[in-house]
């Protein structure tokens, strides 16, 4: 769980270097430490021997978060709906579901041991370009 912050801190860095705004920063840093969370946590079981990669990139056009654990996978189709009446107490859910609401884009792809999670926020085109 250490590599947590360090991960968040990381992305918040360079959300800000880039020039985005507090909400923008805000939403890449809180999507992108849940995403951690959830490699450590649940896909790793909170198992000391596994280990997390974390890769940022910044395409000028967008900014990558990839990050892959070395768990048992999990399809992220079957999760239950978090706002829906029957889950609302339920803690299954939440943070994939806060993850899809503040990036762009978010792919799940198994890795047979392991899930890779890619998180994907556009970047608004430079002045004068559309």
């Amino acid at each position: 769980m250490e590599s947590v912050g360090e991960v968040e801190a990381t992305a918040e860095r360079l959300a800000t270097e880039a020039g985005l705004d507090e909400d923008q920063t805000f939403h890449i840093a809180m999507a992108v430490r849940e995403a951690t969370v959830n490699a450590v946590l649940h896909g790793n079981d909170y198992d000391p021997a596994r280990q997390i990669d974390v890769i940022f990139e910044n395409t000028g056009e967008d900014f990558i978060f990839t990050i892959t654990d070395e768990g048992r996978g999990f399809d992220p189709d079957h999760l239950p709906d978090p706002s829906a009446p029957e889950n609302l107490l339920r803690g299954t859910g939440r943070g994939i579901f806060l993850i899809r609401s503040l990036m762009d884009e978010v792919h799940f792809r198994q890795l047979h041991p392991g899930t890779e999670l890619t998180l994907i926020k556009h970047l608004a085109p430079a002045a004068g370009k559309t």
